[in-house]
């Protein structure tokens, strides 16, 4: 849809703010003033994998996807402009024209003029789009550990027993041990291992004798093009649809609105939970919702929906739904936790200078940005607790993550962790609150 005006503000101050709220997880997110540049994508594939790909965002232009607020700075109204819900999420974008900022979008948009500060009109914003999508109660979740940030995707069962065994000796207190990235022999091919993987009924058999539960990665909506299920399969991907270029490889999209590719999502979920999985990461969710041609003539958010909706009963009614790289408001209501940042990293700044890729800078701030999300839409997750003396800034990222309310994860091989980390790790490891603050 084309952008057409639907507002302008006119009163402006040296301190006025746009608050930009991102796509997705990895989309940043925060407050900026007139004349700043907000993070913008890198290249053209991080646009596909970080941003909204369909509007990239013009020069000089400030743009919310479902939500952009400007605080003027004087004390006066925030002006809060939003679409209906999670099933319509327009672009909204403001410009300065003159000596006022004028206001577009592509889509359905309201405009609340609200009292008080920016914080406190984006809570009562979170808390109004949540009402009768988002449960009201959010109860407390115990802490977890997590392979990816100590094995990556060379991760073994051997690593997963070793560190259940230290957890226990060393009293990190982890209720959940999640299989990260690695166990897989092939983007969108879930149920075939990597050979050196091992095997994951030794792994989940070996976490539940000890009284924990057992989580997995998986990204549901991707299939590579290097995958099984992209040679044998070529009628159950997205027609046009490219979700970019990771794993040196190109990805396309599951088209879950194929009868055929539904039942194949739904059967490696129920696989999954029948080995002894509750926990279920889904990431590079944004796939889910790319534009291009389905089986079915629906727009992508009702596609993205339909697909989450095919896990969820899947996997279970006592299933645990953690998604991550997903887009925002189309989940409420889907799930339980919700990746609010970029990924973290060992260093502090982003490779590319890009505040969507993994760095503890970026994830910092686009968690902070979105902490009036917890309890309100879902737990928040901040990405992982990382101690270990190779960390840089550690005590930064620490410091951070001691200062959310959302989910709590250790992410170091425990065995690396010194005494400053060990000590840290353990008093970090707290279930969630489940006041929003």
């Amino acid at each position: 849809m084309p952008f057409t005006e639907v507002g302008e503000i006119t009163r402006l101050t040296p301190r006025t703010r746009v608050f930009e709220f991102g796509w997705q997880s990895w989309s940043p997110t925060g407050a900026y003033r007139l004349g700043e540049t907000p993070p913008r994508p890198a290249d053209a594939n991080v646009q596909v994998i970080c941003y909204r790909p369909e509007t990239p965002v013009p020069a000089g232009t400030f743009q919310g996807e479902g939500l952009l607020a400007v605080d003027p700075g004087d004390g006066g109204p925030v002006s809060v402009f939003s679409g209906p819900g999670p099933t319509q999420v327009p672009s909204i974008r403001v410009r300065e024209r003159g000596d006022r900022l004028v206001v577009s979008a592509d889509g359905p948009v309201t405009r609340r003029d609200a009292d008080g500060d920016l914080g406190t009109a984006l809570r009562e914003w979170a808390r109004t789009i949540a009402s009768g999508h988002a449960p009201t109660e959010f109860p407390a979740v115990p802490p977890m550990w997590c392979s990816w940030y100590g094995y990556w995707d060379k991760v073994t069962d051997a690593d997963i027993l070793e560190n259940l065994a230290l957890a226990e000796r060393h009293g990190v207190d982890a209720d959940m041990f999640l299989i990260d990235d690695g166990y897989e022999a092939g983007i969108g091919d879930w149920l075939e291992l990597r050979p050196e993987f091992g095997s994951l009924e030794r792994a989940v058999g070996g976490i539940r004798e000890a009284g924990r539960r057992a989580g997995i990665w998986v990204a549901p909506f991707l299939v590579g093009r290097n995958s099984r299920t992209f040679r044998d399969h070529p009628g159950w991907l997205v027609g046009d649809a490219h979700a970019g270029t990771m794993w040196d490889q190109d990805l396309a999209v599951l088209d879950v609105t194929h009868p055929h590719a539904a039942a194949h999502l739904a059967e490696v979920f129920r696989n999954l939970a029948a080995l002894g999985f509750g926990h279920f990461k889904l990431d590079y969710l944004y796939a889910g919702a790319l534009p291009g041609r389905r089986h079915e003539d629906v727009d992508p958010i009702t596609a993205y929906r339909r697909g989450l909706e095919i896990i969820r009963t899947a996997a279970g009614p006592d299933a645990t739904i953690h998604a991550c790289g997903a887009p925002m408001l189309p989940s409420i209501g889907l799930a339980d936790i919700m990746r609010v940042s970029p990924d973290t990293a060992p260093r502090v700044r982003p490779k590319t200078g890009d505040l969507s890729q993994p760095s503890q800078l970026g994830a910092r701030l686009t968690g902070a940005a979105r902490e009036f999300l917890h309890a309100r839409w879902w737990v928040n997750d901040p990405d992982c607790i990382m101690a270990r003396p190779e960390v840089e800034a550690r005590e930064e990222w620490a410091a951070h993550i001691e200062s959310g309310g959302g989910l709590r994860g250790s992410s170091d091989p425990i065995a690396a962790l010194d005494a400053w980390g060990l000590e840290t790790t353990r008093r970090l490891m707290v279930p969630t609150r489940t006041d929003p603050s």
